[in-house]
C-alpha cells in the first residue's frame, strides 16, 4: 500500500469520514523537512505489510491551504502522524521515528478499532 495524497479538500472524506471504516494514519509532512523524508519510506514500508481494508495511510503536504489542517490540529512540527479512529484523532506522535515504533504505532491502533 502506498500513501493516500489527499489535500485540504480532500481531508473530511478521505480521513475522517473514511476512519469510520478502517483505521487511518495521517502522515502531516513537508518536502523540505529532513525528519519527514527519513520517517516516509518507513511509514510506507509498514503500511505496506497491512490489508487496506482495515489501515489506509494517507499524507498531507504542509504547505499553502493545506496548512489549515496542520493549524486544526495543533501540528507544532513535522512530521506529525495522526491516528483517526470514528472521525476522532485517537493518538499522534512527532518526528522521525524507528521501525519498530512506528509499528507498535500502528498495531496499538488497530487494536482500538475492535
Amino acid at each position: 500500500m502506498s500513501a493516500l495524497e489527499i489535500n485540504i479538500d480532500t481531508f473530511d472524506t478521505l480521513v475522517l469520514e473514511e476512519s469510520f471504516k478502517r483505521l487511518v494514519v495521517l502522515d502531516i509532512s513537508a518536502e523540505w523537512c529532513g525528519p519527514c523524508n527519513i520517517l516516509e519510506p518507513i511509514i510506507t514500508s509498514i503500511a505496506s505489510e497491512f490489508n487496506e481494508t482495515e489501515f489506509l495511510l494517507a499524507k498531507i503536504e504542509a504547505e499553502g491551504e493545506n496548512m489549515k489542517i496542520a493549524g486544526r490540529y495543533s501540528v507544532r512540527g513535522f512530521p506529525t502522524v495522526i491516528a483517526f479512529i470514528n472521525g476522532e484523532e485517537v493518538d499522534r506522535f512527532h518526528s522521525a521515528q524507528t521501525p519498530g515504533f512506528v509499528q507498535d504505532f500502528i498495531d496499538e491502533n488497530l487494536g482500538k478499532m475492535l
